[in-house]
C-alpha cells in the first residue's frame, strides 16, 4: 500500500462520562499525517488538542472514528496490541521530562530497552549513541538533578531515539525552558525531523516555537479549525 499515509485520523470523538454530564472532547476530527511531516498542534485550553495527542500516543481510545497508523486500524486493535505499537513506533516528550529522579542519564534512556528485553551491553551501547546524538556525551552518569532543564529534555528525546521510533509526540517540549534553551531543543527536534526523518508531533501554545514546524494545525472547540502548510519551517 505504497500511498498509504503514516496516519489517519476520520470522524474521530472522545466523549468523557455519560447523561447530562457527558462532555464531548472531540468533534469529529479528520487529520491524515505523512511520514517525515513535522506538525505543530496549536489551541486555546480544552480545545481538544492534548485529547488527540492522547488517542495518536495509544494512551487513550476514540469514542468513534477510524485511527489508522500504516493503514492497520488501531481502534480495533487489542490493549495490548495498543501497547506494542506505543513502544516500537511511538516516542513521547513531555514538558515536565518524566525522567526517573534517583537514575542516571544513562539508566534513564535505556529504560524502553528494558521493556523490549534487550540484554544489558545492548541497552548500554544503544543509550550511549543516543545520548551523545542530543549533544550528552560525558552526562551519562548524572542525575536528573545534576542536570539543568535543557539537558533533561534532551535526556527524554534520547530516549525516544534509542528505540528508533519512528514518531515523537512532543507535548509542550520547552513549556519549562527559558528562550535559549528551548531555542536548542527545537533545533534538535528540528535536525531529527530533518537528518533522520522521524515524523515530530508537537503540542505548544507558543507561536514561535510553532514556527519551527513545516504545518501547523489549529484546534478549537473539539474540531480541527485550520491546517495549513508553513513554508520550510524555521
Amino acid at each position: 500500500m505504497k500511498n498509504t499515509p503514516l496516519i489517519r485520523l476520520s470522524g474521530i470523538t472522545k466523549t468523557y462520562g455519560r447523561g447530562p454530564a457527558a462532555f464531548q472532547a472531540l468533534k469529529g476530527i479528520d487529520l491524515t499525517i505523512e511520514s517525515g511531516e513535522f506538525v505543530a498542534v496549536m489551541g486555546p485550553s480544552g480545545s481538544g488538542k492534548s485529547t488527540v495527542m492522547n488517542i495518536l500516543g495509544c494512551l487513550d481510545t476514540p469514542t468513534s472514528g477510524v485511527y489508522e497508523f500504516e493503514g492497520v486500524r488501531v481502534d480495533r486493535l487489542s490493549r495490548n496490541q495498543r501497547a506494542l505499537l506505543r513502544r516500537n513506533y511511538l516516542g513521547f516528550v513531555f514538558q515536565g521530562f518524566n525522567l526517573l529522579a534517583r537514575t542516571t542519564a544513562l539508566e534513564n534512556v535505556e529504560l524502553p530497552l528494558i521493556y523490549r528485553g534487550e540484554t544489558a551491553s545492548v541497552r548500554h551501547a544503544a543509550a550511549r549513541a543516543a545520548l551523545q546524538q542530543v549533544g550528552l556525551q560525558g552526562w551519562e552518569h548524572h542525575t536528573p538533578a545534576e542536570l539543568s532543564g535543557g539537558q533533561q529534555q534532551r535526556v527524554a528525546i534520547a530516549r525516544t531515539l534509542v528505540t528508533h521510533s519512528a514518531v515523537m509526540l512532543a507535548d509542550e517540549p520547552t513549556g519549562n525552558l527559558d528562550s535559549q534553551t528551548s531555542r536548542e531543543i527545537m533545533d534538535l527536534i528540528t535536525s531529527l525531523n530533518r537528518d533522520r526523518g522521524i515524523t515530530i508531533l508537537m503540542v505548544t501554545h507558543e507561536p514561535d516555537m510553532a514556527a519551527y514546524a513545516k504545518r501547523i494545525v489549529h484546534f478549537r472547540d473539539g474540531q480541527v479549525e485550520s491546517d495549513r502548510h508553513n513554508g520550510e519551517g524555521a
